[in-house]
C-alpha cells in the first residue's frame, strides 16, 4: 500500500468557484493541481510556508496559552491536524471547524489578543479567514512573479 500524501486541504475549495486562491487552504490553483507531483521535499516547503502564513496572520488576532489544551480539544472533536503543525496553524483549523459553538476560547486553550479581543469565536474565524485570504493573494502574486 502506498504512502499517504499530507496535504493542506480542509475540504472547501472555493478554486471550483473560480477563486484563484483557495479560502480553505489558501493554496493557488496551480499548487492544488500540482500537489501530487511535487516530492515530498516541494510539500514540505510549501506546508511550512502554508503554516507560517496561518500562524503569522492568526498572531494578529490571538495566540495560544496552553498548545497541551488546544491539542486535547482538536482530538477530542475529531479535527484533523498534522503532528509537526504549528499551534497557531492548528487554531486556525479549530476555529474554521468550531467557530459557531466554541463560547470561551480559555476552553481550547487559546487567548484573544490585538484585533482579536472582544471579538466572539465566529468574528474571529472571519476576520482571520479575511486576512488570510489577502495575504495567500498576495503569495500567490509573489510566487507568479518568480
Amino acid at each position: 500500500m502506498g504512502q499517504r500524501i499530507v496535504s493542506p486541504c480542509v475540504g472547501l475549495c472555493s478554486t471550483t468557484l473560480g477563486d484563484p486562491v483557495c479560502r480553505g487552504c489558501q493554496r493557488r490553483t496551480s499548487e492544488i493541481r500540482d500537489w501530487l507531483g511535487y516530492d515530498d521535499e516541494e510539500r514540505g516547503m510549501r506546508m511550512a510556508e502554508l503554516d507560517a502564513l496561518r500562524e503569522r496572520t492568526a498572531s494578529e488576532f490571538l495566540r495560544v496559552r496552553d498548545a497541551s489544551v488546544l491539542q486535547a480539544q482538536l482530538e477530542r472533536h475529531g479535527i484533523r491536524f498534522r503532528s509537526d503543525q504549528p499551534a497557531l496553524s492548528r487554531a486556525v483549523e479549530l476555529l474554521r471547524v468550531g467557530r459557531t459553538r466554541i463560547r470561551d476560547l480559555s476552553r481550547y486553550g487559546l487567548e484573544p489578543q490585538g484585533k482579536g479581543l472582544r471579538l466572539t469565536a465566529d468574528e474571529l474565524h472571519e476576520e482571520i479567514a479575511r486576512a488570510l485570504l489577502g495575504r495567500a493573494e498576495a503569495r500567490r502574486s509573489t510566487l507568479e512573479i518568480e
